[in-house]
């Protein structure tokens, strides 16, 4: 009878875990950053395909999520921005030229048609999640439309505009529905604009894996920890090219293992940035599907509430590749699913293989054993001295008042420091760039 009794609990919890929901609304793959740009919406109506082909999708409540309003994203960023990405077009760009200079809008992150439909869009899908997470109506969310991690509160940045992550992590703490929120970041860029909102606050712990050095954005130095009440909250893992599926374990699984042990977070946005995959176009490490996909069946495996989100990922045959098969790992599927494609709309884009699962490339891995061990060991004893599942404090990121009505898109904002009016005046006739500027970019292939 025992023996019943314990078959019977883990078969309950087993089906409990599989309350899984996916947004998704077939607008988002219409939008184009423009030619040759390396970001592609276009990739999520691909991913979607295969998620319908696999029939993944019987296994999940899908969801057209509703539109949020410019409203709830001034929870996290400023009225003037806001405004300002609600007005901008390609047609009256040339009229706003100081503006676009003031928020990073024109270069890596371009005008284009329907750019805050866009944002709205991929927003959406994250603040739905987070929201039916907070109602206990599913276990695990997935919007791969999501995870634009760098944008910031008055500022676009490495092609994201809205910070859909920080607004789905407000929605998650909101009326401390969840007292604490864990997140994960696997994208091969540092999570800067996600860190640097909750850089203050202990009811947040931010954990990066990203390449360092000269690449993008070129933050997220092991010492950069928090601030204040944040301190120790903020864990960077800096890594160097090549990294490949068994090293990234080795060090994934011991830095969340034990950041969910002592933080004890109750739920968890998990960053699934695919260009930390082997080929992508801006990426420069060695990790396979599977590879990949171990980050999320070993969040998965800690059974609390899931917030999983795309992100990077330029090479177009790949991103959907991977995020389908991650579909299944939360769906636990992944067994099941064949490795030969099933037919889809987009077959000819994956050949000429037609299969699921792609060989690495024979790229060397620059991160020593005992570099990544030492790193590792660092993160650990920083990870051991902070308080145990600490307090909750109230923080706030936003407008305590938003302005966001009354103040219009004509008036005349004054840039902290003046820097671009500065140059645009010392140099009227040269192009104000983000590099004069300070601004890091991505060394993007334009073709």
């Amino acid at each position: 009878i025992t023996s019943i009794s314990i078959t019977s609990s883990l078969f309950e919890i087993d089906v409990k875990m599989r309350r899984v929901s996916y947004f998704y609304d077939a607008e988002i793959g219409n939008y184009h950053y423009g030619q040759g740009h390396p970001m592609k919406p276009h990739r999520l109506r691909m991913t979607h395909n295969l998620v319908v082909n696999y029939g993944l999708y019987r296994r999940m409540e899908v969801f057209r999520p509703p539109r949020v309003s410019p409203a709830t994203m001034t929870r996290f960023h400023s009225d003037d921005y806001i405004n300002f990405l609600r007005v901008i077009t390609p047609d009256n760009m040339q009229d706003y030229i100081r503006r676009l200079q003031r928020f990073n809008v024109g270069e890596d992150c371009p005008v284009f048609d329907g750019l805050f439909e866009f944002c709205q869009l991929y927003t959406s899908g994250s603040m739905g999640g987070a929201i039916r997470l907070n109602e206990d109506q599913a276990d695990a969310v997935i919007n791969w439309a999501g995870g634009m991690h760098h944008a910031k509160k008055a500022e676009a940045s490495g092609f994201c505009y809205v910070n859909d992550c920080v607004l789905a992590i407000l929605e998650l703490l909101k009326n401390n529905k969840h007292h604490r929120v864990l997140y994960i970041d696997i994208g091969i860029h540092h999570g800067d604009g996600v860190e640097e909102a909750f850089y203050t606050t202990n009811r947040v712990m931010t954990v990066s894996f990203h390449k360092h050095g000269d690449s993008f954005p070129g933050t997220g130095d092991i010492l950069d920890t928090g601030h204040a009440e944040g301190k120790g909250y903020a864990i960077n893992f800096p890594l160097n090219d090549g990294m490949d599926d068994d090293s990234y374990k080795s060090i994934f699984r011991p830095i969340i293992g034990k950041a969910v042990e002592v933080f004890a977070p109750d739920a968890v946005v998990l960053q699934c940035g695919a260009d930390s995959l082997s080929g992508d176009r801006l990426g420069c490490f060695n990790l396979s599907i599977k590879g990949h996909a171990d980050c999320v069946e070993f969040v998965k495996s800690f059974n609390l509430p899931t917030l999983i989100l795309g992100g990077g990922g330029s090479t177009l045959r790949n991103v959907p590749r991977c995020w389908a098969y991650e579909t299944a790992v939360v769906l636990g599927e992944e067994n099941t699913i064949k490795d030969e494609l099933p037919f889809n709309d987009y077959f000819e884009y994956f050949g000429p293989d037609l299969r699921l699962h792609l060989p690495v490339s024979n790229m060397e891995n620059l991160n020593s054993p005992q570099e990544l061990e030492q790193k590792k060991i660092q993160l650990l004893e920083g990870l051991r001295e902070i308080e145990p599942v600490p307090g909750t404090t109230q923080i706030q990121t936003g407008q305590v008042e938003s302005q966001l009505n009354p103040r219009g898109i004509n008036m005349e904002v004054v840039d902290e420091g003046g820097t671009e009016e500065d140059m645009a005046d010392t140099h009227p006739d040269a192009r104000v760039t983000n590099l004069m500027l300070g601004h890091k970019e991505h060394p993007s292939e334009m073709y």
